[in-house]
Order: structure tokens, then sequence, then C-alpha cells
């Protein structure tokens, strides 16, 4: 096992942290409260190919630097927390803990739960940063949008780079 404090632990985590914000701030579509990306599908992979501690890192701050550069910096807490957490429901969920295959049932199961809390999260957040659950409730129609597509991208991701042979970094 790979100590966290490790050199190659520390360069995956930065290497994953920049490749989710990039996939959070390149490809921007905007819905209400904010914008639609790829992100998510890159903490999927993140989570699946670097680990749980470096994927969970790596996404809250890569998601977080998103927002910040992104014009955003009112969602940069709820973002740290919530990308945090989608990561540890991949992690437990898609059964990484060192066994199974990463193309499996169990895997495409973890990419929908933590869709589902990223909807459920942020619908709540914009709730309250915006001062009512009219206003979080606008952006759910494209979050769960914004899920289908993160989690047909990252499984079909998956499917390549398991042709590829790669396995977890």
């Amino acid at each position: 096992m790979v100590s966290f404090l490790s050199v190659r632990s520390l360069c995956m985590t930065a290497v994953m942290t920049a490749f989710i914000c990039i996939m959070t701030v390149v490809p921007r579509i905007p819905i209400p409260l904010g914008y639609a990306h790829l992100g998510d599908a890159a903490i999927f992979l993140a989570v699946l190919y670097t680990g749980r501690r470096e994927g969970a890192l790596a996404a809250s701050i890569g998601s977080a630097l998103a927002d910040f550069l992104g014009g955003f910096p009112i969602w940069i807490v709820p973002t740290l927390i919530i990308k945090y957490i989608m990561a540890e429901i991949v992690w437990n969920a898609s059964g990484r803990q060192g066994q199974g295959t990463l193309l499996s049932a169990r895997t495409f199961i973890g990419f929908c739960l933590s869709a589902l809390w990223m909807v459920f999260s942020y619908t709540a957040a914009g709730a309250v940063l915006y001062g009512g659950i009219e206003a979080g409730l606008t952006s759910t129609p494209g979050l769960l949008l914004e899920g289908v597509v993160n989690i047909l991208a990252a499984f079909a991701a998956v499917g390549l780079l398991s042709k590829t042979g790669l396995r977890r970094l």
C-alpha cells in the first residue's frame, strides 16, 4: 500500500485535482444557479484509478478551485463538502476496497448514488444560499441531466480504459 504522504501519492492527487478542475471549467453549460460540466465523470475516474484519499481530495479541491476560477466563490465551501462525499460514495458503493472489477454493476450503482447525492445536496445548498427551496429547485432538472451525462461519460471511459489494461495507479 502506498503511503498518503509519498511523492507518488501527492503527484497523483495534484494531477487529478487539475484534471477535475479542467473538466469542470472547460465544458461549461449554463443552468439555473450555476453550470453543468463533466467534472463529476473526472471525479469518478479519480476515485477508481487513484484511490479513496487521493480521489476524495482531488474531487473536493479541484471542484472548489473550478468554482473559484469560474466566478462562483459562494459555492466553494458547499462544493468542498459535496464533492468529498461524492468520492466517498463512489469508493464505498463500487466495492473498490481492493476487489472487484472496475466495469461492474457495483461501479455503476456507485456512480448513480454519488450523482443522486450531488443533485440533492446542491439543491439544498442552493435553497440555503439563495433563500428558499424554490431557488434551490430551479437547478434540479439541470443537475439531474448533468448527473446522467457524467455517469454515462465515466462508465464509457472506464470501459475504454479497461481495454488498455490500466488498473489502479
